[in-house]
């Protein structure tokens, strides 16, 4: 990927300086720049803010309840896993952190949750079917507040970043059904 990117930014630097445009590649780059740090400021704002509300929810237990109501259901789709188990618990603390759209906190959460789904249930030749309905659900990735695309919004000027909720919501509960659904279809065939 490496190369590829050197190669296109070498060959557009030479087509400007053949086409006598290398003013307006120079002054793109400048505003480019520009651009990507101010998004990178705001999407760092909006993840510190959407942080510490999560961490105001983990001190008021508020998050352990939306982790508790999760295992009931989860447990149900996970049902190869101990319902107590570490594994389950961990896989709900993911869903949780997807759920407030938190992906950068989630991912840890969910190697830690794939680490202690083959540590319960044991290695094997075949994936289990625990890891892959937890992979395609993480993929769909399930948001009840998209705090990253809002933020995106938010720095390109949009005056109601959070306008998308519906959408969001309803192209993600349509996914996740669609391949939680897929998964389970393609498990009982094979």
């Amino acid at each position: 990927m490496g190369y590829l990117l050197c190669f296109l930014i070498f060959s557009s630097s030479v087509y400007s300086l053949i086409s006598g445009t290398s003013q307006a590649c120079s002054d793109a780059v400048t505003e480019c720049g520009a651009n990507a740090l101010k998004l990178v400021i705001t999407l760092g704002g909006g993840m510190a803010v959407w942080g510490g509300i999560v961490n105001l929810l983990n001190d008021s237990g508020l998050t352990e309840k939306l982790t508790y109501s999760l295992k009931i259901l989860v447990s149900k789709i996970f049902n190869q896993l101990n319902k107590n188990g570490e594994a389950l618990r961990a896989i709900c603390l993911n869903l949780t952190a997807n759920l407030f759209g938190l992906g950068n906190a989630a991912t840890p959460l969910g190697i830690d949750a794939m680490r202690k789904i083959e540590k319960e249930l044991g290695e094997s030749e075949t994936t289990p079917k625990s890891m892959t309905l937890f992979v395609v659900m993480n993929a769909c990735s399930m948001q009840i507040i998209p705090t990253t695309v809002a933020a995106m919004r938010s720095a390109a000027g949009s005056a109601s970043p959070m306008d998308i909720l519906p959408c969001v919501l309803g192209v993600s509960a349509v996914s996740l059904a669609v391949a939680v659904t897929v998964a389970e279809v393609l498990e009982f065939g094979c």
